[in-house]
């Protein structure tokens, strides 16, 4: 097919979320290269992403593009390529978060480095979603995330907390800090460990290189931030299994994580490329099927558009220090790190994800649970 032909059909399909090629709006594509149509259109968000890594076309404002893009449902119109059809197919027949490769997957997102962390995150290095209700900078966002987590599992002075997929020990200091909590903490990230036990000194906080599915104490509460992502729809239910067998009767269960409103089995192609490897973000349903028998729902509280604030936030940040990361990152990181905070950002100003925290307990809070917000 012509360019010409192949350039007509891609801006048709833009056309109805108001994307113009080389037009006059900040989320209009400039595209450089023409090999960049039949690549998008043969390959999907994988060309699409892959292309831009490349310097195919730029755009002044990404997060406002992937905004009009996903409000349009043009993720309907996707094709994909053939490697992205075997990495779909592989999803559907294997275990691609099985616990011989949570470190695997984990080392390729979490330990390329502290140092780009550091300078991307809030003082507390917290890698998840800030609450932005009374909050006016992220590390206010931050603060006020960590304590509406403690408030919401009714944390007192002396409890002992299991933080299931701990960073690098964010939550863990807060709850010391704050509220006197005892808190072990499990990652399979040894970049992540190295700092959390360095930034954790002095507390009554353990962090532990260790799959979650081999802890077996018992403890007040347990806190999940941010890790069902990586858990796998194959393993949901041992997730929550191991929730419940880790939480006491009485204790009340956060699990905080990003969400869709469907159920897929894999991930979007760039996703799971180039940033999250093996990554899947779960539905309510499969998460409702994994705690049936396990889990009593206390409450349910969706704040995803405070996510578009929070990765706005990041990009400013770690835009601001890319002269201090650029020799050891190099350009086309550079470009593939912008476009996955920038499109995440439009994907929660979107509505196509969601960010959900749970409070969940086992036999039900006897006379009701008083919801937080």
């Amino acid at each position: 097919m012509k360019t010409q032909q192949l350039r007509q059909n891609v801006s048709s399909i833009l056309a109805s979320a108001d994307v113009k090629m080389n037009g006059p709006d900040p989320w209009d594509l400039q595209v450089h290269d023409d090999r960049f149509y039949g690549r998008v259109l043969r390959q999907g968000t994988l060309g699409l992403g892959e292309s831009y890594m490349d310097g195919w076309w730029d755009c002044a404002r990404i997060d406002e593009f992937a905004f009009r893009v996903l409000r349009a449902d043009l993720y309907k119109r996707v094709q994909f390529g053939w490697k992205t059809k075997i990495s779909m197919l592989l999803a559907l027949l294997l275990n691609m978060q099985a616990k011989g490769k949570a470190s695997r997957n984990a080392q390729r997102h979490y330990d390329i480095g502290n140092n780009l962390y550091q300078h991307m995150l809030d003082k507390r290095m917290v890698y998840s979603c800030g609450y932005w209700k009374e909050a006016t900078s992220l590390d206010e966002a931050q603060e006020h995330k960590l304590d509406l987590v403690c408030r919401k599992i009714g944390l007192k002075p002396g409890q002992r907390v299991l933080d299931i997929g701990c960073g690098w020990g964010s939550f863990a200091r807060f709850a010391a800090e704050r509220y006197g909590a005892e808190v072990v903490g499990v990652t399979v990230s040894k970049r992540q460990l190295e700092l959390g036990r360095e930034l954790c000194k002095g507390l009554p906080v353990e962090l532990r290189l260790q799959d979650y599915r081999d802890v077996q104490e018992q403890f007040d509460h347990v806190v999940s931030i941010g890790m069902a992502e990586h858990v796998g729809y194959r393993n949901y239910r041992t997730y929550m299994q191991t929730a419940a067998r880790c939480l006491k009767d009485d204790g009340l269960f956060l699990l905080h994580t990003i969400g869709h409103a469907f159920s897929r089995t894999s991930a979007d192609p760039f996703t799971n490329t180039y940033i999250f490897p093996n990554s899947l973000l779960p539905s309510l349903k499969q998460l409702g099927a994994a705690m049936e028998h396990v889990f009593v729902v206390e409450d349910l509280h969706n704040f995803g558009p405070d996510y578009d604030h929070t990765l706005m936030a990041w990009f400013r940040n770690f835009d601001q220090h890319w002269p201090e990361l650029q020799a050891e990152y190099g350009d086309r990181f550079y470009r593939m790190w912008k476009y996955y905070l920038l499109s995440s950002a439009g994907s929660f100003r979107a509505r196509n994800n969601q960010l959900w925290q749970l409070v969940l307990s086992k036999k039900g809070v006897l006379g009701g649970y008083k919801a937080v917000r």
